[in-house]
């Protein structure tokens, strides 16, 4: 995610893999999968991509557009933001709660981080004046060590996460603003980096997401899966809106397949648009910047 510079059914998606990299973790041989959780991190992904694209064209002098100061684009950037960090600590509160093992936490915990370092490497060679050392991958592999050793505090991670969100707007200090400590939070100004995802305050909205599945788990686990979408377990395509239950239904299965590909679409989808813009230019006789 760009700051800007300056800144199938029931069987299917009870999977027991659990490819979900974004959501750094990965829940125990056999567990359950929540296909709303998957879907909603999907969309996540879905919206990513449009607005890397919108990104892309303005790169290349295709789209006049300000993704470093225009609230249209930095708004957008701060929801995407905030719904894979959610998405990241609920998957989080899934994991301990099904009993995943450190082992296999560290093992996606280590595909994270090299994909981060990839991320960096790329980003080098694109914008070595502003390259991301410190983006998206890079932060949640910090919070997701956090997140799991606090997800014992359960409720408590409600006002941590407001104290995590607020600190950055009470407390900068120029000691923060180096490339060795910027990666905390508490800066007097934003970096000059692409990508930009410090451990404050988004460590808040990770905890929120975590806190908040934590409580579903424990009182309403069937809003996290549409086969159990409601407490008596019967289907959302009957009555009048039975005519658009095939497509609604393709369509979050769609999105929950997709969610479950986190990482690797993450990896992927801008080397593919990028690749294909360019193709597309070299074709048209576009010249490229």
């Amino acid at each position: 995610m760009r700051s800007g510079k300056g800144n199938s059914p029931a069987d299917s998606t009870r999977s027991a893999s659990l490819e979900s990299g974004i959501q750094g973790g990965g829940v125990a041989p056999g567990a359950s999968r929540y296909d709303r959780l998957d879907a909603l991190r999907g969309f996540a992904l879905i919206w990513m991509a449009c607005f890397h694209f919108c990104f892309d064209l303005s790169n290349y002098r295709l789209l006049d557009a300000n993704f470093y100061s225009d609230p249209l684009w930095t708004n957008q950037r701060t929801c995407i933001l905030s719904l894979f960090l959610l998405c990241a600590g609920a998957g989080q509160a899934v994991a301990t709660t099904q009993g995943q093992s450190w082992p296999r936490f560290w093992r996606r915990w280590a595909q994270i981080v090299g994909c981060a370092a990839l991320v960096s490497l790329g980003s080098w060679f694109m914008f070595p004046n502003s390259f991301i050392y410190f983006g998206v991958l890079h932060g949640m592999a910090a919070m997701l060590i956090v997140a799991r050793l606090t997800a014992p505090l359960r409720a408590w991670l409600w006002p941590l996460g407001l104290l995590a969100i607020a600190l950055p707007h009470l407390v900068a200090d120029p000691f923060f603003d180096t490339r060795l400590t910027n990666w905390v939070g508490l800066v007097t100004h934003k970096p000059i980096t692409e990508d930009y995802v410090p451990i404050l305050p988004w460590l808040g909205v990770m905890w929120w997401g975590l806190a908040g599945t934590q409580w579903i788990l424990a009182r309403r686990p069937w809003l996290l899966s549409w086969v159990d979408a409601s407490p008596a377990g019967k289907p959302l395509d009957s009555g009048d809106n039975g005519g658009l239950a095939p497509l609604m239904r393709k369509l979050r299965q769609g999105l929950a397949l997709l969610g479950r590909w986190s990482l690797t679409f993450y990896m992927v989808h801008q080397p593919v648009l990028i690749g294909g813009l360019l193709a597309w230019m070299t074709l048209t006789g576009r010249p490229v910047p």
